[in-house]
């Protein structure tokens, strides 16, 4: 029939009970004639448990001992789900990262995928084993375990999926499927059947939790479908794949939501060539990301500079922002953590005019101000204070008609 790569996450596989209704699909998709790599996340909150043991040890471990030791979650579910498998006289084998030539970087707890070796895989395969391989792991050169990072068996499962050239990787979670907002929030959220790939990334990168966003640009760059759907129902997900004209129907596909958002203001910087390299290389040194920037003008050749970072990254940015200020002649720095971003997202606005203005005054009737604006070719975000997420992203969906019909 086909290649099918599955992932499940760790609440598809929190306890022995899930991990046999996980055995049962899995087993369901070969003997539908499939050949099935599973790759297969820790139990839910395992990893969270590990982190916490290790602070017990130190406040600052070793990173190359804390992905050795972070590994082990997806290990002990790999294996259990093999044996359940090979329980219900399937043939399984379980696989580690560095068992399945997952080959990263050295950058340990963050680390990149630079190849995928298939021979072993493949070799497996032609037996008409089922394959479970240990996500978010991989091998450095020098075969150090490594792992890649939160959401990593996402970026896992796609990887080996391109490698392997499936046909499809199935992504399965506690939703099911990708909403046009966040359900929890907006209660009249409808499940989209198709996604393409750029708007998954801006929804990945912009809030919207689903899936990680290195597991949506390894697909869209080797042009897997991705299919996301509920471990727990029979029911079709969304696919996520290339962009087709039948997209632009929807002018505007989802309204996302992030608080995870902080803000700097640097005043009365000098309005000078260089200065905004001095405010952002000390930044981009500490490996602290930015996201929006805006700059007003002032009179007398001087300048405002505003920057938005993650709230975890708040309190390293404005001790180096001080010192920037400091040394380039600004009058103070300010700061806050009490604002968030609400993004509309859809490929139909590259030929649609009239989104942003839509955007703007379905705020402004609500009374909400609008601190900070970017837009690419199908996203336009506006930074809010935090207070009015919610209202924000219900009436942003309603303005452009995604509510469903009742």
């Amino acid at each position: 029939m086909g290649l099918i790569v599955q992932k499940y996450g760790g609440t598809s596989v929190a306890d022995l009970e899930r991990i046999r209704n996980v055995a049962r699909r899995v087993a369901k998709t070969f003997e539908d004639g499939n050949d099935v790599v599973v790759v297969i996340s820790a139990m839910a909150g395992v990893t969270d448990g590990l982190m916490k043991m290790s602070a017990q040890i130190s406040e600052n471990p070793q990173k190359r001992e804390l992905d050795v030791l972070l590994a082990t979650g997806e290990q002990t579910t790999a294996a259990l789900l093999a044996m359940t498998l090979c329980a219900m006289n399937y043939p399984a084998r379980s696989l580690l990262g560095f068992q399945a030539e997952v080959h990263t970087d050295c950058d340990y707890g963050n680390a990149r995928i630079v190849d995928i070796g298939t021979d072993r895989i493949r070799r497996l395969m032609t037996g008409r084993t089922i394959l479970v391989v240990a996500g978010f792991q991989g091998c450095d050169p020098e075969g150090n375990i490594t792992t890649l990072g939160r959401g990593g068996s996402d970026t896992s499962a796609v990887a080996i999926a391109a490698a392997l050239k499936a046909d499809t990787c199935e992504i399965y979670t506690d939703v099911d499927g990708i909403y046009t907002a966040d359900p929890n929030i907006c209660p009249r959220a409808r499940k989209l059947k198709v996604v393409s790939y750029d708007e998954m990334l801006n929804m990945a990168s912009l809030g919207a939790k689903v899936l990680q966003i290195r597991s949506v640009g390894f697909a869209k760059k080797y042009n897997v479908p991705v299919h996301v759907r509920s471990s727990f129902n029979g029911e079709e997900g969304t696919m996520v794949v290339n962009e087709d004209s039948g997209m632009e129907k929807l002018i505007v596909t989802a309204v996302t939501h992030d608080k995870d958002q902080a803000r700097i203001t640097l005043k009365k910087v000098p309005d000078q060539p260089g200065i905004a390299a001095k405010i952002f290389t000390p930044i981009t040194e500490a490996k602290i990301i930015v996201d929006m920037i805006i700059q007003n003008t002032r009179a007398g050749g001087k300048t405002d500079l505003t920057f938005t970072v993650p709230k975890s990254d708040f309190p390293r940015a404005m001790e180096i922002e001080r010192e920037v200020a400091r040394q380039i002649g600004a009058e103070e720095v300010l700061g806050g953590k009490d604002i968030a971003k609400v993004s509309v997202i859809g490929v139909g606005m590259r030929n649609h005019s009239g989104v942003a203005s839509t955007m703007f005054n379905t705020l402004a009737k609500e009374n909400v101000n609008i601190i900070m604006i970017s837009t690419s070719e199908i996203r336009i975000s506006c930074v809010i204070e935090e207070k009015y997420t919610e209202l924000a992203v219900r009436v942003l969906h309603s303005a452009f008609g995604l509510d469903r019909e009742d």
